[in-house]
């Protein structure tokens, strides 16, 4: 019998499970690589304790990254720093410093992604590795925990939209405004346990690792893009939709949704008082250079506007340093934080004030997010970010092309 054509998803599953896996069944798979953070490897210690775990049975495919409380903001999290390094010591696990970056990044980096691979991260945004044409997902620290004893994780298969890429970006726009241009079409719950698979033009990887970064904002489960594993001709889709990227303008998400999508015409003249760059959606290299570029188009940052540069990794920051890229940033009176996730989510790094309107090229919007929730976060591109900075104002970077 001949067997039903797959998609990405469902033989990448088939193959580390070594089952028929199709959409809807439950499999158990081998994990090539787990990461877990500061903010979830102290959980899975007293998850690994309480299911009476003594070893780790494959401590060469596990990473922890100290990323979201970077540097420790009080002594608490020293602690909890502190519990991580000695349990990676214990057990011979790699650990990524602080310091070093943001997790998801440092797993691009590395070679700890390959091609086919089940890859999964103690943190909702891991789904960022599907880029690479690996099967990633966020699990829980119980999850984690779990692949501690036995390298193993159990998954529902999910169903696929095929999302199919044509055209090419106007000038002036860029990864993030396909990206919320996707989260607007789909919704924040359109795509929820389902897999986004891309298909159609090849992308370069900064923008492949936009929107696997974003694809969880839908709901998705993972977002996987073609490479040495394709999907079958005739492999089954809940949803197809073309995508042509010469229709996409800058876009903005508006508090406190990342669907509340608008075309940024529609924000433009909203005053803002803090610029945040960086994130695992937009602090690469690329993504600097892009709010570069506009920042010294439009003449510096405006009086008023504090710009907040928080590269995702070690080597982000000493690629910038050596361009010239941080002294260019610096010149203009920006806030340098540690590489990591920064403000991101509010743990660390600079937190707005009330009433602050912020524009920020993370993923996230909600209330609270940054740290207050009587602040306002606006998510755009990393060249609509910085056309606010030299503003003061949501405006169209376009001008500045």
């Amino acid at each position: 019998m001949t067997p039903a054509p797959k998609t990405i998803s469902e033989k990448i599953l088939s193959a580390k499970s070594g089952e028929n896996a199709m959409a809807g069944d439950v499999v158990v798979c081998n994990v090539d690589y787990a990461l877990g953070t500061d903010a979830s490897v102290p959980m899975a210690i007293d998850y690994f304790n309480a299911m009476g775990g003594t070893g780790v049975r494959h401590p060469e495919r596990l990473v922890f990254a100290l990323d979201h409380y970077a540097p420790a903001p009080n002594r608490e999290t020293a602690r909890l720093h502190q519990r991580t390094r000695e349990f990676a010591r214990a057990h011979g696990i790699e650990l990524w410093e602080v310091g070093d970056g943001i997790g998801h990044q440092l797993m691009v980096e590395s070679d700890h992604v390959t091609e086919g691979s089940v890859v999964v991260g103690a943190d909702s945004h891991a789904v960022t590795y599907g880029a690479l044409n690996a099967f990633a997902t966020g699990i829980g620290s119980s999850d984690l925990a779990a692949i501690f004893i036995s390298g193993r994780v159990w998954l529902r298969v999910p169903e696929s939209i095929r999302i199919t890429i044509e055209g090419q970006l106007p000038r002036g726009v860029f990864a993030k405004d396909v990206a919320l241009h996707l989260a607007k079409l789909l919704g924040a719950d359109g795509a929820t346990y389902v897999a986004l698979e891309f298909a159609g033009r090849d992308l370069d990887l900064d923008t492949r690792l936009v929107l696997a970064n974003m694809s969880v904002e839908t709901g998705a489960k993972n977002a996987v893009f073609p490479a040495a594993v394709i999907a079958d001709a005739g492999a089954a889709y809940v949803r197809e939709i073309l995508l042509d990227l010469s229709n996409v303008a800058p876009q903005v998400a508006l508090p406190h949704q990342v669907d509340r999508v608008v075309g940024i015409e529609e924000a433009a003249g909203t005053p803002v008082g803090m610029v945040y760059l960086g994130t695992c959606t937009g602090g690469r290299v690329s993504d600097f250079h892009e709010a570069r570029d506009v920042l010294k188009a439009g003449g510096g940052i405006a009086h008023g506007v504090q710009l907040v540069v928080t590269p995702a990794s070690r080597a982000v920051f000493e690629m910038l340093s050596r361009d010239g890229t941080l002294s260019d940033f610096i010149a203009m009176g920006a806030v340098i934080q540690t590489p990591g996730c920064g403000s991101c989510c509010g743990t660390c790094g600079s937190i707005p004030g009330d009433g602050v309107n912020v524009i920020s090229t993370a993923n996230r919007n909600f209330k609270g997010r940054m740290g207050n929730g009587a602040a306002n976060i606006y998510l755009a591109s990393p060249a609509s970010c910085a056309a606010a900075a030299v503003k003061g104002a949501i405006s169209d970077p376009r001008e500045y092309a």
